[in-house]
């Protein structure tokens, strides 16, 4: 046993999982239960050429813990409505839909997280990519049961505009999955821009009484 290696992890950052309903997603975990939108990533694929367009939106679950869903443009349900999305193991359910499903260990330090890869690599064990997204940097590699296990730790602080950005990320994809036609990365930016300036307008108004 290693226990003479120094303890670096400092929680979970957060645990994800695949939606294929994101306005019922919202509904429960912010609505219903109250589960406050702070963070939000929007993404043109990811990787191989074959990953989709996606979003990835985070709840703040209480003590610096957030529960996040990653929205997949363009994918085909495979799943019943009200059943597990990863229930079904066939070969139609692609690998980065099972990847989303994955617990990410918060760390402190960029010097913690390049000590976990190096413990990893030294080990043997393969560190499958690095990326920076937006506000952390993170490693992923992959645990015995074929598990996705992410480390990252914050780049910068995140502040109250993160928040507000989120929540206007979250409703533009609520409006473009419930519209006409297939909802894209798109169709979420140019709503979340005409969200913006109906939001600027109305303060402008606000202010001129």
């Amino acid at each position: 046993m290693a226990s003479e290696l120094d303890h670096l992890a400092q929680g979970v950052d957060h645990a994800a999982f695949p939606t294929f309903d994101p306005v019922g997603t919202v509904r429960f975990y912010h609505e219903i239960l109250g589960f406050p939108i702070v963070h939000s990533v929007c993404a043109v694929g990811w990787g191989p050429s074959d990953h989709p367009d996606f979003v990835h939106f985070f709840f703040d679950i209480g003590k610096g813990d957030r529960l996040a869903f990653f929205y997949y443009f363009g994918l085909e349900r495979f799943s019943e409505p009200g059943q597990d999305a990863y229930a079904t193991h066939d070969p139609k359910v692609p690998r980065f839909f099972r990847d989303s499903r994955h617990l990410a260990i918060h760390v402190d330090s960029e010097e913690a997280l390049d000590e976990y890869r190096r413990r990893l690599e030294d080990n043997g064990w393969t560190v499958e990519m690095q990326v920076k997204h937006e506000t952390i940097e993170s490693i992923y590699t992959y645990d015995p049961n074929g598990f996705m296990v992410e480390f990252t730790y914050p780049t910068r602080e995140m502040t109250r505009v993160d928040d507000e950005d989120a929540a206007l990320t979250v409703r533009a994809l609520l409006d473009v999955v419930s519209g006409d036609g297939e909802p894209t990365l798109s169709k979420l930016w140019a709503r979340k821009a005409e969200l913006i300036v109906a939001g600027v307008a109305a303060e402008l108004e606000e202010g001129g009484r």
